[in-house]
């Protein structure tokens, strides 16, 4: 089976589609994968690290308001159509899967107009724009959230999967996890972060939070500040004559996110659509702070999905200045039977298998070519 997938700009496009091309894989070393990105995005760096093929065309955010500067955008996505489908012809895929972010419309339209199966991939309750245009076009639309379907009309074209998830998140042992960060059976392990980039409002809050638990050897706190905003972390930590105590580790980038993830009690971070595939597939209670910034606020339908499963806690950002992340966190900490009931409620969210159903779709679709 020759398979082509594309999806880019962020983790939350490539991660997932490096789920699905290791699956594939997995399942049968012979399959054949290509990677169709941009030169720009994340996935010309992430993507040949994995060992996968890669390839580039042109593509360009839509803006959602009619300027000179979507005039240029449709003609460079035109552009990229016309590459796509040189690369289709050389390469022959049995099918093409889309991901999300910009560069996933020049090529699954592409295959959609050369009459190859088609599928989409939505991470998020809101659909983003491209995926949106792209519905009309293809064959499936996978969605990772039973909520989302609501905003797809093709109804028969939906298919519940969940979030593919990497090998790696999946395989990572908890003991040995824990382990490697010196964790005693009855310390509460509490890992921070705001996504790649990180997020301003959280390492603003984890300033009171190490503030409250600096003396509670209890309590172990591992943050990510984002590499981005680092600088800016260490100089309210002066501003607040504070120094990082023992039990808390900050740093600017979380390169082993799956020891992380298996060794931790608590989550804290935006409610990115991976960050929460990643947090159910291995069951984490999560405080979730949606990025008010993102588009159509999806990040907020996103954590109000978990949440109303009682898997985590949602606070806005706005409400961070009141000190409601440290209220929250005694709250669940303070609650014998908060956390396990969360976990329990989490795993739950996360018994989709994605991968397998994400590859009986692509195995079905790529038949019929």
């Amino acid at each position: 089976m020759r398979v082509l997938i594309t999806g880019g700009g962020t983790g939350g496009h490539i991660n997932p589609a490096l789920a699905i091309a290791q699956k594939i894989k997995e399942v049968n070393n012979d399959n054949e994968i290509l990677y169709v990105g941009t030169k720009e995005g994340m996935e010309s760096d992430l993507v040949p690290k994995q060992g996968f093929d890669f390839k580039t065309v042109d593509a360009r955010f839509l803006q959602r308001k009619l300027s000179i500067e979507n005039m240029i955008t449709l003609a460079i996505s035109a552009k990229g159509v016309i590459q796509s489908m040189g690369i289709i012809r050389d390469f022959k895929p049995d099918i093409v899967v889309g991901t999300g972010g910009y560069v996933c419309g020049p090529v699954v339209l592409a295959a959609a107009i050369k009459g190859i199966p088609t599928m989409i991939h939505e991470q998020n309750v809101f659909p983003g724009i491209t995926n949106r245009l792209l519905s009309k076009f293809v064959n499936k639309i996978a969605i990772s959230f039973e909520e989302a379907g609501r905003y797809f009309k093709q109804k028969d074209k939906l298919v519940l999967v969940g979030n593919p998830v990497r090998k790696e998140i999946v395989e990572a042992n908890r003991d040995e996890s824990r382990k490697k960060y010196k964790l005693k059976n009855d310390e509460i392990f509490i890992y921070s972060f705001g996504g790649s980039g990180g997020q301003k409002s959280l390492n603003d809050a984890i300033i009171d939070v190490i503030k409250n638990i600096k003396n509670r050897e209890k309590i172990k706190l591992l943050h990510v500040t984002g590499k981005r905003l680092k600088d800016d972390f260490n100089e309210a930590l002066k501003l607040n004559n504070l120094e990082i105590p023992s039990n808390v580790t900050v740093v600017d980038y979380m390169y082993d996110a799956p020891a992380a993830l298996s060794a931790s009690d608590l989550v804290i971070g935006s409610a990115g659509a991976i960050t929460i595939a990643e947090i159910t597939k291995i069951g984490i209670p999560s405080i979730l702070i949606p990025k008010t910034y993102t588009a159509e606020n999806h990040q907020e339908y996103n954590a109000r999905a978990l949440e109303k499963k009682g898997a985590a806690i949602v606070i806005l950002e706005s409400e961070l200045e009141d000190k409601k992340l440290i209220s929250t966190i005694d709250k669940i900490i303070s609650d014998s039977n908060e956390l396990p009931a969360m976990s329990l409620n989490s795993k739950k969210l996360g018994e989709l298998d994605a991968e397998e159903e994400m590859y009986k779709l692509i195995s079905e679709l790529a038949s019929k070519k």
